[in-house]
């Protein structure tokens, strides 16, 4: 994916989360609605002055907006699970530890 996308959708996602509407975030970063939009689909890309304006309103660091790995596909995913496995293979603390959170998840989701 390219870096626009996956900002656009890190955008997104942070925007939802906070249960904003575009029209809302597009008013506290003061810029119009349809160049959110834009930039949300990857269409177009923030400015300095933008970038700094949506660390504020989203209430995040810039490492946590540029932080991609949850956006990677399934595939990808799955993949360096199990490459990390393999490594922790012989570790039954680790992997211990590894159940117990994959229960957690499939428990709690």
């Amino acid at each position: 994916m390219k870096l626009k996308k996956l900002l656009g959708e890190q955008i997104k996602r942070l925007r939802k989360n906070r249960n904003l509407t575009q029209e809302q975030l597009a008013e506290m970063i003061e810029i119009a609605p349809r160049n959110l939009s834009r930039i949300e689909v990857g269409e177009s890309f923030v400015t300095a002055e933008t970038l700094e304006k949506l660390l504020l309103a989203l209430n995040v660091t810039a490492e946590e907006l540029f932080a991609y790995e949850h956006l990677r596909e399934e595939k990808e995913l799955l993949a360096d699970i199990y490459t990390y496995l393999d490594l922790i293979k012989n570790n039954k603390y680790q992997l211990e530890k590894v159940y117990r959170a994959i229960k957690f998840v499939k428990e709690n989701s």
